[in-house]
């Protein structure tokens, strides 16, 4: 009696289904979400921003005495004639227990006249290798005469 083999398609075809599957279980991203305070001082002895430079602190809640994690740093360039628009690459640097070491990097127009702007997560280090996403910025409190602003960074992002 001689053995049978499988048909090679089948095999070929059986493959790659496994392939696709391993794929698939291995490949779905994890979606977080992430609620942080970005303080925004413009004028002053303890000024954040300046033309064009921003070194913010991300607090865990909108009180400016909250806990700091990180910072915000990069930098804002006014891209519209009538300055409405700024395009802004920014860097959010954690220095907390959690985040340690890690970043997230940020790139895109902001409309400075809307409350809420939506800019793209670019990618990040450390927990957020390879993130891929979005941050919505929304000023929630603001004080024209220091020039000081508590803007909530909604972040929503996928890490393989």
């Amino acid at each position: 009696m001689t053995p049978t083999f499988p048909n090679p398609i089948k095999i070929i075809f059986l493959s790659i289904l496994l392939l696709i599957n391993i794929k698939i279980a291995y490949s779905q991203p994890n979606q977080s979400i992430l609620v942080f305070y970005m303080q925004d001082v413009g004028k002053g002895p303890n000024a954040t921003v300046l033309p064009i430079i921003v070194d913010d602190p991300i607090t865990l809640a909108s009180s400016p005495t909250s806990t700091q994690i990180g910072s915000a740093q990069g930098i804002i360039i006014v891209t519209s004639q009538d300055g409405a628009n700024v395009n802004i690459i920014l860097s959010i640097v954690f220095n907390n227990a959690q985040y340690s070491g890690s970043t997230l990097e940020i790139q895109g127009t902001s409309r400075q006249r809307e409350n809420l702007r939506e800019l793209s997560i670019v990618g990040g280090i450390g927990r957020f290798r390879f993130a891929r996403g979005f941050i919505v910025f929304e000023t929630i409190s603001y004080d024209a005469s220091n020039n000081q602003s508590v803007i909530r960074l909604t972040i929503t992002l996928e890490t393989p």
